[in-house]
């Protein structure tokens, strides 16, 4: 028996037979060729661009039919790519001037290309560098039918592989294929969140898996625990056949906590909200049971596309999930661009440090011709149902006061237009860099709500690149230092009498959850999906007693030690 230890980075279990997966496309010969067949190889390169674009589209209806339109949206990228000039007429250059056959040319080009992306600081062009090497495999296959045959070989029960692409993960049957597990990746990677969309269990960054295993070998793939077991005892088996029988049966008794409040034994409620980013994703909230949406990110209406999103366009999207939800809470969050989200339409200069740069509410501040739009858009479907807006990224009570004069220059504009907009909409800021939580006092005194979103709170406090392999582990969610920015938020909303909520990633993990509960927090905001397992275990603990455990957590030291403490008191 071995056993691997990797990063799980999609839930679930899967038990099978091994599939080593080996990428053929970029096995081919280089050669030169005459003067008149020229023009026939740069033909043969377009004719490969086409069939792939094609082949991506149609990849992309059936993630869009399978998971829904935000997981489609990677694919926009691999499109984006395929008609990125810099990539066609180098090919087609070299093609002319070393006379050489197209894969040639382009294996060149995209080098060039994915060094450059490897080589930058901008850890949003660095993941580009998969995105890319997933376009050129596509080309490839499309150069030579007989590389397509080759490459239809991704399946199996349990695939492992060095890499594997997001097109390739979307390809997987999920009747037959139980599991994946590979060399590279992360919990950002493209690849995971479609396999996290598809539900397929998974685990990456397991080291020399490969070199180690063989076609045919019996695999567990806990993509909970990030645990691959190859060839297990007859005793192991049965215990991770037993756990996926009992996952299964978990997840069915999950569908009927649909109707019930997260509320704790003892009566404690907690408002359990859900984060969409695109219009469609209201039915998902609905069928999971959320009571609202904490996070409406906004940025999808301006990515990948030639234009500015219209008032109208943005009046319209807002509109619907405020009638689709009706009553419900529905937080948008102003637009947050920069960071680790670009668009070419902003013209954002390149920047060293673009996590602490020329984004979110710096951005909307400086181009007020933009903010404005969105603004009049939100205030406008406002009054269709229960709609707030949150300011992201502020860091200092100047934006807020200079964002909450802007909106009443907004609303005087829209009153002298005779626009049907709400007048008296809530207001509230994310508190996600340490000053704005340490200044949580004077703040909460000039809006109606915070929400803490953890996925920057920790990273800034931490200083550590959360999509950076290779210090994941210091991307800390139990951090002592990152407790005490919570804590220090929440209780500072309450004494200014405003309720404070949470909308990072760390809300989906059931232990953590209970612990917010106990540090005070008033709302919670996490993936559709996760509301179930989320509000199951709030369902199960006296906030009295979560409460009294939470004041004891700063007694320790580590991230480690806090949750295994937070672990056994939960799981008691």
């Amino acid at each position: 028996m071995m056993k691997f230890k990797g990063v799980g980075v999609s839930s679930g279990i899967g038990i099978g037979k091994i599939s080593i997966w080996e990428n053929p496309v970029f096995h081919f010969q280089k050669y030169h060729i005459e003067e008149n067949k020229i023009e026939e190889e740069i033909s043969r390169f377009l004719k490969s661009i086409e069939i792939t674009k094609k082949e991506i589209v149609e990849t992309q209806k059936k993630v869009k039919k399978e998971t829904g339109k935000k997981y489609a949206e990677i694919f926009s990228i691999h499109l984006s790519l395929l008609e990125d000039n810099f990539l066609i007429n180098n090919t087609i250059n070299l093609i002319k001037e070393e006379k050489i056959n197209c894969e040639s040319a382009l294996t060149s080009v995209i080098q060039n290309l994915a060094t450059s992306f490897q080589q930058t600081t901008d850890s949003f062009l660095k993941d580009r560098k998969r995105d890319l090497l997933d376009v050129a495999e596509k080309l490839f296959s499309n150069l030579k039918p007989s590389f397509q045959e080759e490459t239809k070989k991704l399946k199996g029960e349990i695939i492992v592989a060095f890499d594997l692409s997001p097109s390739q993960i979307a390809s997987i049957d999920k009747n037959s294929t139980f599991g994946f597990t590979t060399e590279l990746g992360s919990k950002t990677s493209h690849m995971a969140i479609i396999a996290r969309a598809l539900e397929i269990p998974a685990v990456v960054g397991v080291d020399n898996i490969i070199g180690k295993v063989k076609d045919g070998d019996i695999a567990i793939v806990d993509g909970d625990e990030g645990v691959v077991i190859v060839n297990p005892s007859y005793s192991i088996l049965r215990k991770y056949q037993k756990k996926k029988k009992e996952l299964l049966n978990f997840k069915k008794h999950l569908f009927f906590l649909k109707n019930l409040p997260a509320q704790t034994l003892d009566g404690k409620k907690i408002k359990l909200q859900a984060n969409i980013e695109f219009p469609e994703e209201v039915y998902s909230v609905k069928k999971y049971g959320g009571e609202g949406i904490g996070l409406y990110r906004t940025e999808y209406l301006y990515l990948n596309r030639n234009d500015l999103p219209s008032e109208e366009e943005q009046f319209k999207a807002y509109k619907k999930v405020a009638q689709v939800m009706g009553s419900k809470s529905v937080i948008i969050r102003t637009l947050d661009i920069g960071g680790d989200k670009f668009s070419s339409l902003f013209n954002l200069p390149m920047e060293l440090n673009p996590f602490l740069g020329w984004r979110a509410i710096r951005f909307c501040l400086e181009r007020k011709d933009i903010f404005q739009i969105q603004l009049r858009a939100i205030l406008r479907a406002a009054s269709y149902g229960n709609l707030k807006i949150m300011f992201p990224m502020i860091s200092t009570l100047d934006e807020v006061l200079e964002v909450k004069e802007f909106l009443k220059d907004v609303k005087k504009k829209l009153k002298k237009e005779n626009k049907t907009f709400k007048e008296d909409i809530e207001i509230g800021i994310m508190v996600e860099i340490p000053s704005s939580a340490i200044i949580s006092r004077e703040l909460a005194k000039h809006v109606n709500f915070f929400s803490i979103g953890t996925n920057d709170l920790i990273q800034y406090t931490i200083a550590v690149d959360r999509s950076n392999e290779k210090i994941a582990h210091l991307y800390q969610p139990c951090h002592p230092a990152v407790l005490h920015l919570i804590k220090i938020t929440i209780d500072n909303g309450h004494k200014e009498n405003i309720w404070v909520g949470l909308c990072g990633e760390i809300a989906s993990i059931p232990e953590i959850a209970c612990l917010l509960v106990g540090m005070g927090i008033d709302e919670l905001s996490v993936a559709p999906v996760s509301i179930p397992i989320v509000k199951n275990a709030i369902r199960k603990i006296e906030y009295e007693k979560i409460k009294k455990f939470s004041e004891k957590i700063f007694n320790f030291n580590t991230n480690k030690e806090i949750l295994q403490y937070i672990k056994n008191i939960v799981n008691s």
